[in-house]
């Protein structure tokens, strides 16, 4: 029987120079949440480049309803990792073994019902977003064939997530590293060579998916610690589920919620013709430079809070918020800067269409300078969740974000329908959340209520 080691008396994230801690475990997040862009960039490069803008088109209008189910579940799988971080953190090892086998069996069981949930409403979805007629087809088949390894895209997140939960964030990189370049390469011979469309970048995603999902379970069986996953384990523990689904459902229905928004926006950006929704998929995956970056502070903060909570270290956990907020605001300003004026190169990466790269530069020009606007949301709400305070951030971004964002789209727009007004819905949603989370972080009694909660 393979002998499990004790958890260390200490780890850099709970000891240390903080601020160079937050960057030795955001740096490995960044790159690899960098390759999970570029994983999911890879297909709109290549069937842009190598099939056309209506494919290009087919691939972007089907983020949103993916998006809609799987974020929901890495919401829901965000309770599990700050379960995890507190365990760890508090050296709890059996509730820790118990945790990570509740999270994998989680994956499992929302997985099936995801993909069973996904493949029938595709079509009806799709329609109701007013999806051209002419990438109908093409989006139809993407969406099913990512539902149908959906399972393995829910695995590697809560693997990942446990591995980051307990201060590893260089295995996931790894994974990502290799997954993308396999990715990439099948997408090339796929596409490119074979002739295969659509269906050949969705199949490479698939395999792809599923190699991530082996290569973590794979680390988590081989580990010696008392996080190690055995097969004969995974199962649920009651008290642990309730816990992840006390923090995690809380997290899970705020991303239901803004990509039922986001659906509003894409039905909007929809109506707009196929050169537009083409502009807008480019115009995803460059705005995505900024969420990976956002996102990685966002775990980092997470994971830090969430350790150095479970270890009672709390006055480390208030600096480490504020050094990580400071340093989130200054990245944002550096990426506002560098997308606004590199925006027409950008675009051409994805297509050599005129009509595509006229509409995407303004609508670009115009969101860009207002990422800082959204860091607080981030920021904040990464650092009272890490301290298992789920209910009261999804409220405020249920309000602030996305109810005011279907607020906007449906009162003003018709008003003004232009691109331009439909993307300053992100704007004006951001600045009016932010503000709400800073005033509810330092005068919101949460951490009060959390320590009481716990028996500090």
């Amino acid at each position: 029987m393979k002998q499990v080691k004790h958890l260390p008396s200490e780890n850099g994230i709970t000891e240390g120079v903080i601020w160079k801690q937050l960057l030795i475990f955001f740096f490995p997040i960044l790159f690899g949440t960098f390759f999970q862009q570029l994983y999911n960039t890879a297909d709109a490069i290549i069937v842009g480049r190598f099939v056309g803008k209506g494919a290009l088109a087919a691939v972007g209008a089907t983020g949103t309803l993916i998006n809609l189910l799987v974020g929901f579940f890495v919401g829901l799988s965000s309770g599990a990792t700050v379960i995890i971080s507190q365990y760890f953190g508090a050296k709890k090892e059996e509730d820790l073994s118990n945790a990570v086998h509740t999270a994998i069996a989680l994956s499992l069981v929302s997985g099936a019902i995801i993909m069973a949930i996904g493949l029938p409403i595709s079509p009806m979805v799709l329609r109701l977003l007013g999806t051209p007629a002419d990438i109908m087809e093409d989006a139809l088949l993407y969406t099913r064939m990512y539902f149908i390894g959906i399972i393995g895209v829910l695995i590697y997140n809560i693997g990942s997530g446990i591995l980051r939960a307990i201060g590893d964030s260089r295995h996931p990189l790894y994974f990502l590293i290799f997954c993308c370049i396999a990715n990439i390469v099948l997408d090339y011979l796929f596409v490119a060579v074979f002739r295969m469309g659509v269906f050949g970048v969705a199949f490479a995603t698939l395999l792809a998916q599923l190699l991530s999902a082996a290569l973590v379970v794979f680390t988590l069986i081989r580990s010696d610690a008392s996080y190690r996953l055995s097969l004969k384990k995974i199962r649920f523990t009651s008290y642990i589920l309730r816990n992840i689904i006390r923090i995690g459902l809380p997290a899970g229905l705020q991303s239901v919620l803004y990509s039922l928004s986001n659906l509003l926006i894409q039905a909007n950006i929809n109506s707009f013709g196929t050169d537009t929704v083409a502009a807008w998929t480019a115009y995803g995956k460059i705005d995505g430079v900024f969420w990976m970056i956002i996102n990685a502070f966002g775990i980092s903060i997470t994971t830090f809070v969430g350790q150095n909570f479970g270890a009672a270290k709390f006055d480390r956990m208030k600096k480490s918020v504020r050094i990580c907020l400071s340093m989130a605001m200054g990245a944002s300003i550096l990426l506002s800067l560098f997308v606004y004026a590199s925006c027409g190169f950008l675009l051409k990466i994805f297509t050599n269409d005129t009509a595509v790269i006229a509409i995407g530069v303004p609508m670009i020009r115009f969101l860009a300078p207002f990422y800082i606007t959204y860091v607080c949301i981030e920021i904040l709400s990464g650092a009272v969740r890490g301290a298992g305070d789920s209910l009261i951030p999804t409220i405020i971004t249920a309000v602030g974000v996305c109810g005011l964002r279907v607020v906007w789209v449906l009162a003003f727009v018709p008003l003004h329908p232009t691109v331009n007004m439909v993307s300053a819905s992100y704007p004006i949603t951001w600045s009016i959340t932010s503000l709400a989370f800073l005033i509810y972080y330092l005068h919101g009694g949460w951490l009060k209520r959390r320590q009481k909660a716990m028996g500090f």
